[in-house]
């Protein structure tokens, strides 16, 4: 008897099953690595890609002849036998909606014809899936990075505020303290009492000095924490900053609010909207070299709304908001982030020549905060 050696159905079926089953784990496998390579804190994103590009070319059907490349913005990362393939197949790595790079994997040489040219229908999903992995790992690596340097530079601020407050008590009210106390010790130390004109000069200088440490200290304590904020309400406090800018640059500046005397805006979104207000009040005074501001503060369920507009000299959004964070000046990003955090949207219209419009939308809840 010879025995058959053509397989039976059974058999063929079972080699299947095993040959679908070992690429399977492939592909887990694959997805798995990457997976562990993410969580290295000590690889930078570079470092992941690099080792996801290794990873991905020994999970393809052919492992001996396949070559990965992962391109993300201008870099380039790929599998060390990386040249023109004979076939390939890719997918783009999106993020938020944004196509920002693309994974491509191709065989060396010629190889059987399968689903996709010689790559498997799994094949095609396992690329889009690792497509997809990658995408949430660069998202999840630059939002890491982004608070890392958000973080460092909200260190510096608070230094920077500090050495402020710093030089300003020493500076300003340390110095009026110090010379009212030397006027007053002149007086407790004469042997004899001093002319009264004398006398009346020394405790005249003395009482301004302290009436100047005492403004010098209200308009700090103001600067930190507005009371009127707390006191009168948001309107009201937007309408006193308004003026208090306007007498001291000599810009004309337009306020008017609309619908908030019938509402009652929490603390925390009553102190954003004023930080917000004070920042563009501060730009465009600073930077603007305009001759009017209009500042308007409107509630309009469901969003409280601010608007500040003006008709200074203008900039570009797109070139100077990258350029201001390289320069740690952070003042156009804390006002999006406390916009951001009230769950809202800054937006910022600005070209040379034609001045700037801030618009501040902020969701009003039912408890007005």
């Amino acid at each position: 008897m010879h025995a058959n050696a053509t397989p039976t159905p059974d058999v063929a079926e079972h080699a299947r099953t095993l040959a679908a089953l070992r690429e399977r784990v492939k592909e887990l496998d694959c997805l798995y690595e990457i997976t562990r390579l993410s969580q290295r804190q000590e690889l930078a994103l570079a470092g992941i890609l690099a080792g996801a590009c290794s990873v991905a070319a020994r999970a393809w059907q052919y492992p001996e002849t396949a070559c990965v490349r992962l391109s993300l913005g201008g870099q380039t990362f790929a599998t060390p036998n990386w040249r023109r393939p004979v076939a390939r197949q890719e997918s783009a790595i999106v993020i938020g909606g944004e196509t920002v790079g693309r994974i491509e994997v191709g065989y060396l040489d010629k190889r059987p014809p399968a689903d996709e040219g010689p790559f498997l229908r799994e094949e095609r999903h396992l690329l889009d899936a690792l497509a997809e992995h990658l995408g949430r790992i660069i998202a999840s690596r630059r939002a890491e990075e982004r608070l890392r340097r958000l973080s460092q530079e909200l260190i510096k601020a608070q230094e920077t505020e500090r050495q402020r407050i710093a030089r300003e008590l020493h500076d300003d009210v340390g110095q009026h303290l110090s010379l009212a106390r030397m006027g007053l010790e002149r007086l407790l130390a004469a042997k004899e009492p001093l002319p009264d004109a004398d006398s009346g000069e020394v405790l005249r200088d003395s009482s301004a000095r302290l009436g100047a440490a005492i403004a010098s200290l209200r308009n700090l304590a103001g600067d930190l924490l507005p009371p009127v904020l707390d006191r009168l309400g948001l309107a009201e406090a937007a309408a006193a900053l308004c003026r208090d800018t306007a007498a001291r640059t000599g810009l004309t500046v337009d306020f008017s609010a609309d619908g908030l005397e019938r509402l009652a805006v929490g603390f925390d979104t009553s102190l954003a909207v004023y930080r917000v207000l004070q920042e563009a009040l501060a730009n465009a005074c600073r930077h603007g070299r305009g001759t009017r501001i209009v500042a308007r503060l409107v509630a309009s369920h469901p969003l409280l709304l601010l608007r500040v507009a003006d008709d200074g000299q203008g900039f570009d959004p797109e070139a100077r908001l990258p350029e201001a964070l390289c320069e740690k000046r952070m003042g156009l990003w804390s006002m999006g982030e406390r916009v951001r955090l009230l769950g809202g949207r800054l937006t910022i219209r600005s070209r040379p020549g034609h001045g700037t419009r801030i618009k501040a939308e902020i969701p009003l809840t039912e408890e007005g905060s």
